[in-house]
């Protein structure tokens, strides 16, 4: 008999005790058949269960949605009273009260990149990492503003090791390890049309990740919101992994976000103009009065072609995924984990899942529910809520899509798009073609120039050729 069997024996009857209150002990059905070390295992992913929390979600399951959405009026971040709003944001920023947080769970499978989204090579003439470009913006940042802005990056257990990996071998772009926290996305079960959860195996329950909205119980769980607040941290730069254009530190939009004394927003969101009626993404609106955002597919043919009377679409705010939270705010949604604030969406997919005889079976067709939540589901629960609305060509151009929208080439062209327009506001001379798009690449780096003010009189005498690469 091995010294860990009375353990796990004891471990075994306290999670069967608890599995049977909430009618899951079909999950210890194989225990016979599992190797101490299987045991072990599986009874730490019994013992993680958010059980309340799940069962709550199949008791709501198929309640009602609120009414419907009406249109929300933006605020623009370009106006007379940015330089305003952007002398706050660095006072904020350099008295150490934000930190950039990046939502870095994925892989890039979709783009045909064997390893996690973070380390695709993105900019248009160098192929900089994702990460290294974020990076090289904090970098720039802290030599602005003299402040240590730490970096938290969630991963997922699928890329942890290999996204740890990379900063190590990089020696942490210079950040300093003790600045930058990695820490790994949650899971949840999937759960079959009786709200039983599934195993993949005889000793391994069935969970997928819990959404980038899990970002804010992650945060908790991991301990970096008391990190945050050990280091004085006040405000969340939120952003995902896959936009270039994302700015890590926006001075404007913090100061924003920020307000005057008292009148902080909890959490502020950016948005930019849909494309057309047809652009895959949510749009902001009010529900029941609250500001929320409206997944694309959840809005009816009226609702996603209505005009105002200057020909624009009425839920036409579409979401960035990019936002300022207040520490405070997200400590308040996760204080209770079993019950989490934030609701869990519901998709009905293809789980393999083992059967009764303990046998693997691929299903042919959708028999599970993946729950996942949505970080913009937090808005709904603020006492103030911000939506500013940024143009699209400073600001985003996702790397998602292998080829066409949203794909390595169009945000390799909306990248140097920009950096053409930081140069010709420089005095430069861009070759343009019949269009108005340089015909001509360039990239510049963050720690050359965080925005075209920075290159004012540094790049006389620049030439840039037609069918060039400028690399500054």
């Amino acid at each position: 008999m091995s010294a860990a069997q009375p353990d796990l024996r004891q471990r075994h009857r306290t999670a069967l005790d608890v599995l049977r209150r909430f009618r899951q002990e079909h999950l210890l059905a194989f225990w016979e058949r599992l190797d101490d070390g299987q045991r072990g295992q599986l009874l730490d992913q019994i013992e993680a269960l958010p059980l309340q929390l799940i069962e709550r979600l199949d008791r709501e399951r198929g309640a009602p949605s609120g009414s419907a959405p009406q249109p929300l009026t933006t605020v623009l971040r370009d106006s007379a009273d940015s330089p305003h709003w952007e002398s706050l944001g660095l006072k904020l920023v350099a008295a150490g009260e934000v930190c950039c947080f990046t939502v870095a769970g994925g892989q890039g499978t979709r783009l045909g990149y064997d390893g996690p989204k973070g380390l695709f090579p993105a900019t248009p003439c160098t192929g900089k990492p994702l990460f290294q470009l974020f990076a090289e913006s904090i970098l720039g940042w802290r030599r602005r503003t003299g402040a240590s802005i730490p970096w938290f990056v969630m991963t997922s257990p699928l890329n942890h090791a290999a996204t740890e990996s990379f900063f190590r071998e990089h020696s942490w772009f210079g950040l300093g390890a003790e600045s930058v926290r990695l820490f790994m996305q949650g899971t949840i079960p999937s759960l079959d049309d009786g709200g039983k959860m599934l195993l993949s195996a005889p000793g391994e329950i069935a969970v997928n990740p819990d959404g980038h909205g899990g970002a804010l119980r992650a945060l908790a769980q991991s301990g970096a919101l008391e990190e945050m607040t050990r280091r004085g941290v006040r405000h969340i730069s939120y952003f995902q992994v896959d936009n270039p254009l994302a700015r890590v530190i926006d001075p404007v939009f913090l100061g924003m976000h920020a307000g005057h004394p008292g009148s902080s927003a909890e959490m502020s969101s950016k948005a930019v103009a849909k494309r057309n009626v047809a652009e895959r993404v949510g749009v902001f609106a009010l529900i029941d009065g609250r500001t929320a955002v409206v997944e694309y597919s959840d809005l009816s043919a009226e609702q996603s072609n209505a005009m105002d009377l200057q020909g624009h679409l009425l839920f036409g705010a579409g979401s960035i995924a990019i936002h300022a939270i207040a520490v405070d705010f997200a400590k308040k949604l996760t204080a209770e984990a079993d019950s989490f604030a934030l609701p869990f969406h519901r998709a009905y997919k293809k789980v393999p899942f083992i059967d009764e005889r303990g046998v693997l079976v691929e299903p042919n067709q959708p028999n599970a529910w993946k729950l996942e939540a949505f970080i913009f589901d937090a808005l709904p629960l603020t006492g103030r809520s911000l939506v500013v609305e940024v143009r699209r060509e400073d600001e985003f151009a996702p790397i998602k899509n292998a080829s066409g929208d949203d794909s390595p080439q169009s945000s390799g062209a909306a990248q140097s798009a920009q950096f053409a327009n930081w140069l010709e506001a420089a005095g430069v001379v861009i070759p343009r073609q019949c269009d108005g798009t340089p015909d001509c690449q360039i990239e510049i780096s963050p720690l050359r120039a965080l925005c075209a003010a920075d290159l004012r009189g540094k790049v006389s005498g620049l030439a840039v050729e037609r069918g060039g690469r400028v690399t500054l």
